[in-house]
């Protein structure tokens, strides 16, 4: 549950328009602890994010409830990157970064 001081990471950035399950990876990344999320490292290979999150189906995508679409691991990044920046929780400074993965 978001606090009256704390963003509602759910709808941010507000500049998209969002479907159920942009809202719902929103949501599931904002009940990670800060301490889970310190974790991340975004040089990790897809097996080792998998693992790290510990939720993902045998299929490669995220196991989310009431969603419309699947999220596989490159969106399943964009987002949680995306995500520790508003929270300011960048991801260690690394050679790769998200736009390079995803220009």
């Amino acid at each position: 549950m978001t606090s009256v001081s704390e963003p509602n990471y759910e709808k941010l950035p507000t500049s998209l328009h969002m479907d159920e399950t942009d809202i719902n990876i929103r949501a599931y990344f904002s009940r990670m602890s800060d301490d889970k999320l310190r974790e991340y490292n975004p040089e990790w290979s897809d097996g080792q994010v998998i693992e790290w999150d510990g939720n993902f189906r045998s299929d490669g995508a995220l196991m989310l409830v009431c969603c419309e679409r699947n999220i596989e691991i490159e969106e399943y990044r964009q987002i949680l990157e995306e995500h520790m920046k508003l929270r300011n929780l960048a991801p260690p400074q690394t050679t790769s970064t998200t736009e390079q993965r995803f220009s």
